[in-house]
């Protein structure tokens, strides 16, 4: 049997170092590429500080998230949940870095890497597609996934829709591409998954450039 659990996070900011914490986790079950709804994982978290600017993405106020547990007080759960599954991630680096941030502030030297493998369905996009848009929305419209009950982030409602996106990505659909790079794909990386190396040690997470927080800051600007 493969269980693979489809992980997203929301939080505060963009980066742990600055004192930004988790303020979400939502999880999906695959078994057997089969969507399992009966057991996901939702838990909002107290994060011990205020959300800022980060409620224009997620929407999740402050006054909402008064009386959340703290992550040490759903940590156990959450662990023994995803313990012994292969976690898919879009982006990867950035989840892991807050959870395995969320562990170091609660007193634990353990890694997320050292309980799970790790599917980064961000590098195996860009590998499947190089050149193209490889946000959650874009493979969205790119594999037909009905993604308007998005109108804003949130982490549950991401995993729903990434496990979608996955077995999309990894089922072979051949429809969904032209005939050329149908081929070219079935040849060179039908079924392959990009695995994060779990001895990689410190994740090294790689910042925007200012075209891209440019692009982003407009983006969120109209919403």
């Amino acid at each position: 049997m493969e269980r693979l659990i489809v992980l997203d996070t929301e939080t505060t900011g963009i980066e742990p170092s600055e004192g930004h914490r988790i303020i979400e986790i939502g999880c999906t079950e695959i078994i057997d590429r089969e969507i399992t709804d009966d057991n996901e994982y939702h838990q909002y978290i107290q994060p011990e500080r205020n959300v800022g600017d980060s409620v224009r993405i997620h929407g999740i106020t402050d006054k909402f998230l008064t009386g959340k547990p703290k992550f040490e007080e759903i940590v156990s759960e959450f662990m023994e949940y995803i313990n012994g599954a292969t976690l898919v991630i879009h982006n990867a680096p950035f989840d892991l870095g807050f959870l395995n941030h969320e562990l170091k502030l609660f007193g634990s030297d353990e890694r997320i890497e050292d309980h799970c493998t790790i599917i980064d369905s961000l590098e195996l996009s860009k590998q499947q597609r190089p050149g193209t848009l490889h946000n959650l929305d874009s493979l969205c419209r790119r594999f037909e996934i009905d993604s308007s009950a998005r109108t804003v982030h949130g982490a549950l409602l991401d995993a729903q829709i990434l496990a979608q996106v996955y077995l999309a990505m990894t089922g072979g659909q051949s429809t969904l591409f032209s005939n050329e790079q149908s081929s070219n794909e079935q040849n060179n990386s039908d079924h392959e998954i990009i695995r994060v190396d779990s001895g990689i040690g410190k994740i090294k997470l790689v910042h925007a450039n200012a075209q891209e927080l440019e692009a982003h800051n407009n983006y969120f600007s109209n919403i």
